[in-house]
């Protein structure tokens, strides 16, 4: 029986090289993946998931009215080959109508998708895509790091703009290391307090 995962993690914890393991192993094994990425994100290149560490992967990109469940059927049907596993990078952009095609990807076709993505933004307030996989998801797993200024847990993010930590403006803005840090509840309040 076929599950929908959702593996959230702050920004830094591996979410993006764990994607790209987990293609390679059912690939190493012959089996056909399919590998969705937002086509907003395009730090690394168009169409490409990558991590911090260099490694990079193709994949389909996704767009506001993409069609997951239509996109995976055809897909599953056209091409004479089972798809084994779904897996969707940046799942924190998908709107709630993608969610359900990912669960009607896992109910109807018994295909297995992972999600991976942030849950909460850098105002620490849920995406759209991150509530709607909380509240759908089959199973939910975090995938932990470090806070950039201690040794806690981080669980929350700060966006910082020309090195100054913000949090108010627009949810969505594509950016790496020098524009979000990983960060504790404790550190976060602190950086607002003037103690960081």
């Amino acid at each position: 029986m076929a599950h929908l995962y959702f593996k959230y993690g702050t920004m830094n914890s591996g979410k993006s090289i764990e994607i790209i393991k987990v293609a390679h192993n059912y690939e190493e094994q012959g089996k056909r993946v399919l590998l969705f990425t937002p086509a907003i994100d395009t730090r690394i290149g168009a169409n490409l998931v990558g991590s911090r560490t260099g490694l990079t992967r193709p994949a389909i990109p996704v767009e506001a009215g993409t069609d997951l469940f239509e996109l995976v059927r055809r897909e599953q049907s056209g091409s004479g080959q089972r798809i084994s596993c779904v897996l969707v990078d940046e799942a924190q952009f998908l709107n709630k109508r993608q969610v359900l095609e990912l669960t009607w990807i896992v109910d109807e076709l018994d295909i297995p998708v992972m999600a991976f993505g942030l849950k909460n933004d850098f105002r620490n307030e849920l995406f759209e895509g991150s509530y709607n996989l909380l509240v759908n998801a089959d199973k939910i797993e975090e995938i932990k790091t470090i806070c950039w200024h201690c040794d806690r847990k981080a669980t929350m993010v700060v966006r910082s703009i020309d090195g100054v930590p913000v949090n108010e403006g627009d949810q969505i803005m594509i950016g790496g290391n020098d524009d979000y840090k990983p960060v504790c509840r404790s550190c976060y309040r602190k950086t607002f307090q003037g103690g960081l």
